[in-house]
């Protein structure tokens, strides 16, 4: 395929990671980093393997999700173009905590241990999108913290179907596509597949949304949120 003829290289430069870095550098990171091409349910990574380097996702996506033993599975979040898994793991020097999967086709370039470490000593810029990174998933995950524990099963979903929405007045209408099957999304609010799909059932026949598949529109945005308050 043709993306296979493109060198590593030229995938690193288009990443923001590294954005503004001279060739020469780009030359050390790419002798350190492999491209990974995931099928449909593959496993990137499990929980409880050891770390030997953080990935950058460059097109598809993968859920991040933790496994009870008696078959559970809880998805902890959704990964796409340009987003990071392992650092955490990484810098701490610890094995994995969640199991990766990749939910539809995807490429990923990996860049292996003693070259991630040796680019944050050397190249400030590096280290602090990487803690910017690290930062924004603490600050999502201790939102879910008290959307889990603060808030009811209808507010999550509201807030999820409001949250990425672009900029709109209150009384604007608008559109969203659900990024993964609706079982997906129910685990990563912490509902069943049931619980998620009743609340969409009963958000439709209040008329605040309209449902096509994974395509919502919200007729009426401020509606919507007021069904929060």
């Amino acid at each position: 395929m043709l993306r296979q003829q493109i060198p590593i290289q030229q995938f690193i430069a288009n990443l923001s990671l590294f954005k503004g870095y001279a060739e020469a550098d780009l030359e050390l990171i790419a002798a350190g980093a492999t491209r990974v091409h995931a099928q449909r349910g593959t496993v990137i990574f499990r929980r409880g393997e050891a770390c030997n380097g953080m990935h950058v996702v460059l097109f598809g996506q993968l859920k991040l999700a933790l496994h009870a033993m008696q078959g559970g599975e809880r998805v902890i979040d959704l990964m796409g173009p340009g987003q990071t898994l392992g650092e955490a793991a990484l810098f701490l020097d610890q094995p994995y905590i969640a199991t990766a999967e990749a939910l539809a086709d995807t490429e990923l370039v990996h860049i292996c241990k003693a070259t991630v470490l040796a680019e944050a000593d050397r190249h400030p810029g590096f280290a602090r999108r990487v803690m910017v990174n690290l930062s924004r998933r603490l600050y999502r995950r201790i939102s879910d913290l008290e959307s889990y524990t603060l808030c009811s099963a209808t507010d999550r979903v509201v807030g999820y179907l409001l949250n990425d929405l672009p900029e709109c007045t209150e009384r604007d209408k608008a559109s969203l596509t659900l990024p993964a099957a609706k079982g997906v999304i129910a685990s990563r609010l912490n509902l069943t597949h049931e619980h998620f799909s009743r609340i969409l059932r009963d958000l439709t026949t209040a008329g605040l949304i309209e449902m096509d598949g994974r395509s919502i529109s919200i007729p009426d945005v401020g509606g919507l949120r007021a069904r929060m308050a």
